[in-house]
């Protein structure tokens, strides 16, 4: 059986992989999650100060030729081993994930709508609206604790590529989504129609 491929996509920090988690959750079993994150071009060939002024939020920083060719392959039920992006030195590391086939696969991403070859592969495409103010807040707290930016870093960045990004790419692309999901994981009416949505979904390939 083909894998179930789904997209979350959405701005930055606004609940993206918590619901994909919710999802995974729900459905249980055999299921992956695999971040667009993971796949950011690395430039080991620049200082740290020059990596710090790339602009991550384009859909050019992905290495999205590699992400379409492993979602192919998972779709075609074979195994991939997918990069893992440090956010701290802005490079990717030497280890990989071992990812293995699934009956269901979870895409998520800023960008994933934007790219036509990619979202062609999605079987349900989510998009997460959050507002603004809640995803700069969130970003805050996440990239102090996790990826130990200052606030004035976080700011900067936002101001010079996040927002811009966001307004040029991220949310046109909500146009291509099969579902809008307002206020992001506390919509739980919404989520729960999804996941009933899913579970529908496989149980009709299953019996096929």
């Amino acid at each position: 059986m083909e894998p179930l491929l789904i997209g979350i996509a959405g701005g930055t920090a606004s609940g993206k992989t918590t619901i994909a988690n919710r999802i995974a959750g729900a459905i249980k079993g055999n299921i992956i999650i695999i971040r667009q994150d993971n796949y950011y071009h690395s430039y080991p060939d620049k200082t740290f100060e020059e990596r710090a002024r790339l602009n991550f939020d384009h859909p050019h920083a992905f290495d999205t030729e590699l992400l379409v060719s492993h979602l192919k392959k998972l779709k075609n039920n074979l195994a991939v081993e997918i990069p893992v992006f440090d956010y701290i030195t802005h490079l990717r590391s030497n280890e990989t994930i071992d990812i293995q086939p699934a009956k269901v696969i979870i895409l998520e991403g800023i960008l994933i709508f934007e790219n036509k070859e990619l979202r062609d592969l999605l079987d349900i495409k989510l998009f997460i609206d959050t507002d603004a103010d809640l995803r700069i807040i969130r970003r805050m707290e996440r990239d102090i604790k996790e990826r130990e930016r200052s606030f004035t870093s976080i700011i900067n960045q936002y101001r010079s590529t996040v927002r811009p990004m966001h307004l040029e790419f991220v949310e046109p692309s909500k146009r291509f989504a099969d579902i809008i999901i307002p206020v992001g994981a506390h919509n739980n009416v919404a989520i729960d129609m999804i996941i009933r949505s899913i579970k529908q979904k496989l149980s009709i390939r299953e019996e096929d």
